[in-house]
């Protein structure tokens, strides 16, 4: 049991990248969680995919316009698309982003 903690501590330090997933709550608990964690990691990643991609997008904005001074910067941006298996068992395909912020 022991050796879990240490593994979870070791992957940190390795500069793993936190990621927000971009879902239904207001616009700016999104904001604030992004910004709380790259006061602690050099990235951060919002990912969103389908209806949501317009609120990751309005997420990163926020975050490089209205944080000028801070030094945020776009990293990558990568596009793509998922299969998802729906109800009533057909599948289908749904579009993702991931929007990678960093301090410059």
């Amino acid at each position: 049991m022991s050796d879990l903690p240490r593994q979870n501590q070791q992957v940190q330090r390795e500069g793993t990248r936190d990621a927000v997933y971009i879902g239904k709550k207001p616009l700016m608990a999104y904001v604030t969680s992004t910004l709380i964690q790259l006061a602690n990691q050099p990235s951060v990643t919002i990912k969103a995919r389908g209806l949501s991609i317009g609120r990751a997008v309005d997420v990163s904005q926020i975050i490089l316009k209205r944080m000028e001074n801070a030094g945020y910067i776009v990293g990558e941006v990568r596009i793509g698309s998922e299969t998802v298996q729906s109800e009533d068992g057909r599948t289908r395909n749904v579009s993702t982003i991931e929007i990678e912020i960093k301090r410059s």
